[in-house]
């Protein structure tokens, strides 16, 4: 255990300590303003700015006995930065909100500003933190707000989904289910409770899962990509190609028909599963779809049901619903 003095919980230090810490371990600013001032100035090229707010909460979103202070910076970033690729834009800044118990040690805070450079580094070069806010609570929380811009092009809707379309999935599917799975199942006391993770007693495929749900690598890149290529609709899956399949097609007024096939070995996890933060897309059926996209289904005209698995509806869970499935997670 380090001592207290070499590693102090932010209760013992003050906010602007606690923020120079967080600072100095984030990218360099490319703002007009960045962090520091009472808020960000920031260049908006085209006059617009796509935004959007994700909110990680301790107990439903992650357990501090699974997710190091990197992997919840990394992973905030990341759920972020795919929704702003899901509009079809390019990530050019973060706000970060911090609520946290004043035990929290200096170091998992700083292991988490680290998270958050590493996936503007990974996944948006040119992207940073450039602002937010830090306070105490009872409960761990991180509420990340991103910006992007879509340098011209027109944003990809939800509902531009035309018949005659392809569908296509560019990331992985079903990968974080397995390792939410795994953790569930294989690193929890007899009481349920989450217990820390051993790696080495898990196989090289069970880490690669249980990575994919504690640290998400979503696509991030090809969210323009898919623009520039003629995407009709495109959205992030977080809750599950099923779930967020139907969202697409009701907001489209369409069908979407998935073949099973194109879906891997585990169909249910890449049906139902969700986290992966892969980019779910509809494009018109030539030319090809572009390259890191891989054809999954194809767009119907309406029926009376929004979503068909090899042409027939499907049936049991659909997908992640916090407000139907947390009470069941933790039993």
């Amino acid at each position: 255990m380090v001592e207290s003095r070499d590693d102090p919980t932010v209760g013992e230090l003050s906010e602007g300590a606690i923020l120079a810490r967080i600072l100095e371990r984030l990218p360099g600013s490319s703002a007009e303003v960045g962090p520091g001032d009472d808020a960000a100035v920031l260049a908006a090229a085209d006059g617009r700015i796509v935004a959007s707010v994700d909110t990680l909460v301790h107990g439903p979103d992650f357990r501090l006995a699974w997710s190091s202070g990197f992997d919840l910076g990394f992973k905030a970033a990341a759920v972020n930065l795919a929704d702003i690729a899901a509009m079809g834009a390019t990530p050019t800044a973060l706000l970060v909100a911090l609520a946290m118990p004043d035990s929290t040690r200096l170091s998992f805070v700083t292991a988490l500003a680290e998270g958050l450079r590493s996936a503007c580094e990974e996944l948006a070069p040119g992207c940073a933190v450039e602002g937010g806010d830090l306070t105490v609570s009872d409960t761990l929380t991180v509420a990340v707000t991103a910006l992007g811009a879509l340098a011209g092009r027109p944003p990809v809707r939800r509902s531009g989904a035309r018949p005659g379309d392809v569908v296509a999935v560019a990331g992985t599917l079903g990968r974080a289910d397995r390792g939410l799975r795994v953790l569930f199942e294989r690193f929890t006391d007899a009481a349920g409770a989450p217990v820390p993770v051993d790696e080495r007693s898990l196989s090289e495929a069970e880490r690669d899962d249980v990575r994919a749900q504690l640290r998400p690598s979503p696509p991030v890149a090809l969210g323009p990509v898919a623009a520039d290529a003629g995407a009709t609709a495109m959205m992030d899956v977080s809750d599950g190609l099923l779930l967020d399949a139907s969202r697409l097609a009701t907001a489209s007024g369409v069908t979407l028909s998935l073949d099973s096939t194109a879906l891997g070995h585990d169909v249910a996890a890449a049906l139902t599963g969700g986290e992966d933060h892969a980019l779910l897309a509809t494009f018109p059926a030539a030319p090809a779809v572009p390259p890191g996209f891989h054809r999954v289904g194809a767009v119907l005209p309406p029926s009376e049901h929004a979503v068909l698995v090899d042409g027939a509806p499907p049936t049991g869970r659909s997908g992640w619903d916090p407000y139907r499935d947390w009470d069941a997670r933790t039993g």
